[in-house]
């Protein structure tokens, strides 16, 4: 599908820009929205994804939303590196979910070497054997890693920026956003397709969104894949008690991804539990094409079988086939 000569992809969008399309009139910016979006991506059609935690908590980072970190009691039980088995058969119960996307989380600060990270090269090589897209978020890694894990076939790896590089101190004191760009051009550069969003509702501004978006959107090429994540309290956290965010403010911020980046596949992510089935409505009016299926989205609660519901009230469907897009 071409892009139209007023709405085609730039990555020289400024931070005023960005601003100007995130406070059009509501009902005006999913209209936008949604016209782009017909132009790049079936309007009926929804990715199905899943999300498995193969290495669960004691992660060294101090992410101030996080329920796997070390530096919270949050309840979260240590567990060690699934096999390859275990993880291979979750893939299979994703698949026959109507998952084309199977996603594997390691709360690792940076990807170890030796057995564990073979353990998930040969996870990766066994997912994409199943005709299912692999995706990985592992942390940050080296370009031999980014190259290995392109060699396994590995279809995108997913490497958050969380919020704007000014707010981001706020959150996260273990790792630099400079940390987290260098693993984006590592992953870049191994040829692998780039899964990188955020995190709304974590006490931040407009402005730190804005900055946020304005992050993903000069990238070159635009991440393929767009998650975006609203903030799930979690007990033990520094973010426990943070006060739930408007979820029309979630609908701007997925309408306006769509507006800057056309081609992406933006993901309607982590906190879907909270919203209701309007909520969900007009994000998905608003531009969002992917979500997460299943009860558990790592270790935080997910719509699950409410999904089947929803979508025969949408309307909307599936896709069918993995096309590794993002």
């Amino acid at each position: 599908m071409a892009t139209t000569t007023t709405e085609r992809a730039r990555h020289d969008w400024t931070l005023e820009e960005i601003e100007s399309i995130y406070t059009t009139p509501l009902v005006e910016l999913i209209f936008r929205a949604q016209s782009i979006h017909r132009e790049h991506h079936r309007p009926s059609e929804i990715q199905g994804c899943m999300l498995l935690s193969i290495k669960t908590g004691g992660c060294p980072e101090d992410c101030a939303y996080c329920s796997q970190s070390a530096h919270y009691e949050t309840g979260v039980a240590r567990q060690a590196l699934m096999t390859v088995e275990e993880t291979l058969a979750a893939a299979r119960r994703a698949q026959a979910k109507g998952a084309t996307r199977f996603c594997m989380g390691a709360a690792w600060r940076s990807v170890p070497q030796g057995a564990a990270f073979e353990r998930v090269l040969e996870m990766v090589r066994g997912v994409r054997a199943f005709g299912m897209e692999a995706c990985c978020t592992l942390g940050m890694l080296t370009s031999e890693q980014a190259e290995a894990l392109a060699a396994a076939g590995l279809s995108a790896y997913n490497h958050n920026l969380d919020t704007s590089p000014e707010f981001y101190g706020q959150i996260i004191h273990t790792r630099t956003y400079q940390d987290r760009l260098d693993t984006l051009a590592r992953v870049r550069r191994a040829g692998i397709n780039l899964c990188c969003g955020g995190i709304i509702g974590m006490g931040e501004d407009r402005a730190a969104r804005y900055g946020l978006l304005h992050q993903l959107a000069v990238l070159r090429p635009h991440p393929e894949s767009v998650p975006i994540n609203l903030l799930m309290p979690v007990a033990g956290t520094p973010l426990a008690d943070e006060s739930p965010l408007d979820p029309l403010e979630l609908v701007r911020t997925i309408a306006t991804a769509r507006v800057l980046m056309p081609r992406s596949m933006v993901r309607l992510s982590a906190g879907r539990i909270s919203l209701s089935e309007e909520a969900q409505a007009l994000c998905f009016m608003a531009g969002a094409n992917s979500v997460f299926l299943g009860d558990k989205l790592l270790t935080t609660l997910n719509p699950g079988d409410a999904d089947t519901r929803l979508f025969e009230k949408l309307g909307v469907r599936l896709a069918r086939g993995a096309d590794v897009v993002g």
